[in-house]
């Protein structure tokens, strides 16, 4: 019996104390197109993202608001569900931690870890960093500030513990077994080697403000806003019922997607929790790097920062979600610049693949009647255009599996330049004339080659992949990758709509509009 294609990925959940950016923006994209891609590719798929609404930094923002805690985090929470609408991602579902689904979760998993003998009530004395949510050992901490920057104040109060330090050989074992848990590898060394350096137990409970999951049976303390969010992952698929259909199909995760900052809470922390309280860990967790806008740093304080509406709004839904995930390699840091952007979308959206589409298209439209062309005996040359357009699904399968989206948009360009030297070399406008016949098979195999960029460019590109299947006439059951190769190739005498334009060249700050 096969065994089912699932696929559960999930996004960090995001912290309400600020609007979304463009940080957000890209976890969130590099997972629904993964998302997408897998369930053209027949998983069964399962996509989460939302909001982590608790802790000390949202109390104080809440505070500086005037407005209580939930009433700010409704609001703010709201901001990352119509980031859902602005960038066209297809989750299935938005978790909030103020949830009351959350918050049994949470509890049980507690309950689990102290049953377990994992967690002990002590004292904690230290330096606590209110930004990052994060504890900081004095070696930690770089002029006074924590690693990263934030302002840090020493915290001595009672705290329950959970014993991280037992964990370390059992961690570093994990990730000897699982060689992929920790992606890329640069970041997978960094885990072991930041293991390998010693773990100390970690405070897991705050009794120093109120606005968070209360501990059971000790409601004076306030869960571990990291303990807190991390289990939303869990929360999702109905725990703490590990029975239930979702939690038996979807967990363990295939992909938590998060940022390099928070590698360790996921990587360290979260891997620990869940096998202590007798569960498994996720299959794999990929950090991403950071952007800068134009060569700098993004910051408050230079007020640079680069909002995914503005973006949209001025260059198109699609062309955003292109050349975010074909800019930078997936993994690395990379610049977000204006002059990038525009040639990304002149030269591969509009001049390369925009361009294919009209021009072979139109030449359907006009010299075979506005229906898929009649072929006759492939050439050497049309059989060497059309393999590396089957074999495409094959090699962007490849690099999706591991996160190279980048990788998998050049393999999907190389046939995107391929077909454009064929029309170049085969000229059928010429063969109009001279040769009928050898036109018609011309312009087959490139309506072939146009069928599958377009089934495979619709993870990145959705809409404008729509525009590419409707001009050729593709149903809604004829858009899946079951329906990549030749044994599905269009019928010839297949009814063809007329062209139109799907990816016109951007006409703003000084470029001349072009259809």
């Amino acid at each position: 019996m096969a065994v089912p294609k699932r696929y559960y990925i999930t996004t960090p959940i995001y912290y309400v104390n600020d609007v979304p950016h463009i940080g957000h923006a890209y976890t969130t994209l590099a997972c629904d197109v993964l998302a997408r891609f897998m369930r053209l590719d027949g998983y069964d798929v399962r996509f989460l993202t939302g909001t982590d609404e608790h802790g000390q930094k949202v109390e104080k923002a809440a505070g500086a608001a005037g407005i209580a805690p939930q009433a700010f985090t409704d609001r703010v929470s709201q901001n990352f569900r119509d980031l859902a609408k602005v960038m066209n991602y297809s989750n299935d579902d938005f978790i909030r931690t103020t949830e009351l689904r959350h918050t049994k979760a949470c509890q049980a998993i507690w309950k689990a870890l102290l049953d377990a003998g994992d967690i002990y009530l002590g004292s904690y004395a230290g330096w606590y960093a209110v930004r990052d949510e994060a504890f900081y050992a004095e070696s930690e901490l770089v002029e006074g500030k924590a690693p990263t920057g934030a302002d840090v104040e020493w915290v001595e109060e009672p705290s329950y513990f959970f014993k991280l330090s037992a964990w370390q050989d059992r961690l570093l074992q994990f990730y000897e077994r699982n060689p992929d848990f920790v992606a890329p590898r640069s970041r997978r060394n960094e885990v072991i080697s930041f293991v390998k350096g010693g773990l100390q137990d970690l405070s897991v409970s705050r009794t120093t403000f109120k606005w968070g999951v209360p501990v059971p049976g000790a409601p004076a303390h306030i869960m571990y806003v990291w303990l807190d969010a991390l289990t939303n992952y869990i929360t999702s698929v109905g725990y703490p019922d590990t029975k239930n259909d979702l939690y038996s199909k979807f967990w363990p995760a295939n992909l938590h997607m998060v940022g390099k900052d928070i590698l360790r809470f996921h990587a360290v922390y979260w891997p620990a929790f869940l096998m202590a309280a007798g569960l498994e860990p996720p299959r794999r967790v990929f950090a991403h790097g950071w952007w800068t806008s134009e060569g700098q740093k993004i910051s408050k304080s230079l007020g640079n920062a680069i909002m995914p509406a503005d973006l949209v709004q001025t260059y198109g839904i699609d062309q955003v979600r292109y050349f975010l995930l074909r800019e930078v390699p997936f993994g690395q840091d990379g610049d977000f610049s204006r002059a990038a952007m525009i040639r990304r979308m002149n030269t591969d959206l509009a001049n390369d693949f925009g361009n294919l589409v009209q021009r072979v298209l139109t030449q359907v439209n006009r010299n075979c009647d506005s229906a898929v062309p009649e072929h006759g005996e492939y050439t050497a040359a049309d059989l060497a255009m059309l393999k590396p357009a089957h074999e495409l699904v094959d090699r962007m399968r490849a690099q999706f599996r591991e996160q190279a989206f980048h990788l998998a948009l050049d393999a999907m360009w190389e046939v995107v330049s391929l077909a454009n030297r064929y029309v170049d070399a085969h000229a059928p406008w010429a063969l109009r004339k001279t040769d009928p016949a050898r036109m018609a098979t011309v312009l087959h195999v490139l309506v072939e080659v146009i069928r599958h960029l377009g089934i495979l460019a619709q993870p990145v590109t959705p809409d404008a992949a729509a525009r590419v299947l409707d001009q050729l006439g593709l149903g809604p059951d004829e858009r899946g990758f079951d329906r990549l190769g030749i044994a599905h190739a269009l019928a010839p005498g297949r009814p063809m709509p007329k062209p139109a334009p799907v990816f016109p060249r951007y006409a703003g700050e000084g470029e001349a509009a072009k259809g």
